[in-house]
């Protein structure tokens, strides 16, 4: 296996535009100095202004062979002006000389680190995303009489998994579908979040009632002794011949159906507690019913998409923008609606993982 350098095994640099903004301005001050140099006469000098120019340089790069040519550059140039300015002491000329040589080995060098991580966190956003499509397995298409799509957008670039989860299970009892969000964020929700889907997959393919399965996953979170957390989840079971589908929330952001162009929340009969907070808090899960006709659409969803906020800290209205979208696919809703939301949100970014499951009946 070989090894590539820094600037082979990363991505081009972009800069935002306000940077390159900034760094125009550093260099066309540099230049200014050159000519103010030349321009004062032999009394003076501002060659030790120079040893900018290597760190200037190392700004835009991820490899260390810039910094290295624009401090040689540097370097001519400082010599240059020392002999137009030959009056002046030797040892301003010194000063000058080793100002520029030291900062442009120490940009080099600052340059060859940042590449260096750089590199480790593309290895490490690698493994996560390894990690997200072992744990995150992506839904069939078509399962029986729906279409399946789902979309995961992590709240930040460098954190491609977190604490929501799904999963789809076509078992002997019906189509299982979950949606979930576990408390907090970082490896302690991923845990989490394992934990739930290794006990949801086992316990949908041997409950046979949907309220077993929610009452499974509570106990399995209540008995965690490391790094306790609680989850909100919700449930469905679909007949794959038709019929009414059954439903379970644990404390979930209410599922939209829309029908006909309008959007109503799916609200559960009773509501219940997040799973690992039901023994605590008392109570106990009931399963809700809905009798889905053709084309009906079914969009599950965690909070970082109700609660995307834009700058009048304003929550994205999730019903009212599903209700307008002319898309029908369930692929093209979710695009839509994360589009909408990245808009809503503007430069701020979202806060929070989100993830979207949409559910569309064909017959």
């Amino acid at each position: 296996m070989t090894r590539d350098g820094p600037e082979d095994a990363l991505p081009a640099l972009r800069l935002p535009r306000r940077a390159k903004r900034l760094l125009g301005c550093a260099f066309l001050l540099l230049v200014a100095a050159v000519v103010a140099d030349l321009i004062t006469g032999p009394g003076t000098t501002l060659s030790p202004v120079l040893a900018v120019a290597p760190m200037l340089a190392g700004a835009i790069t991820r490899s260390a062979r810039v910094p290295l040519f624009a401090g040689a550059v540097a370097t001519a140039a400082v010599v240059l002006l020392e002999l137009s300015n030959s009056g002046l002491p030797l040892s301003v000329h010194l000063a000058a000389l080793i100002t520029v040589l030291a900062a442009t080995l120490a940009s080099a060098a600052n340059v060859v680190l940042v590449a260096a991580r750089e590199r480790e966190l593309t290895q490490v956003r690698t493994v996560a995303e390894a990690a997200q499509r072992a744990l995150l397995r992506p839904p069939p298409e078509r399962i029986g009489p729906l279409r399946v799509a789902v979309r995961y957008a992590a709240a930040a670039a460098e954190a491609r998994i977190g604490g929501d989860l799904y999963e789809v299970v076509d078992t002997p009892h019906g189509i299982r579908i979950l949606l979930g969000d576990v408390q907090g964020h970082g490896l302690p929700a991923v845990e989490t979040a394992t934990d739930v889907l290794g006990v949801f997959r086992e316990a949908a393919r041997t409950e046979p009632d949907l309220v077993r399965v929610a009452e499974r996953l509570d106990a399995a979170l209540s008995e965690r002794r490391v790094n306790e957390r609680f989850a909100t989840a919700f449930l469905l079971d679909v007949a794959p011949a038709g019929g009414p589908a059954r439903f379970v929330n644990c404390g979930h952001p209410h599922p939209l159906l829309r029908r006909a162009g309008r959007v109503t929340e799916l609200a559960p009969p009773l509501h219940a507690p997040p799973l690992g907070l039901l023994g605590l808090i008392g109570g106990h899960y009931r399963a809700g019913g809905f009798e889905p006709l053709p084309g009906d659409l079914l969009i599950l969803y965690t909070d970082g998409v109700s609660e995307a906020r834009d700058t009048a800290d304003r929550f994205y209205p999730l019903a009212e923008r599903l209700a307008a979208l002319p898309a029908t696919g369930p692929g093209d809703v979710l695009d839509a609606l994360l589009a909408e939301v990245g808009d809503w949100v503007g430069t701020a970014g979202p806060t929070d993982d989100a993830a979207l499951l949409a559910l569309r009946w064909e017959q």
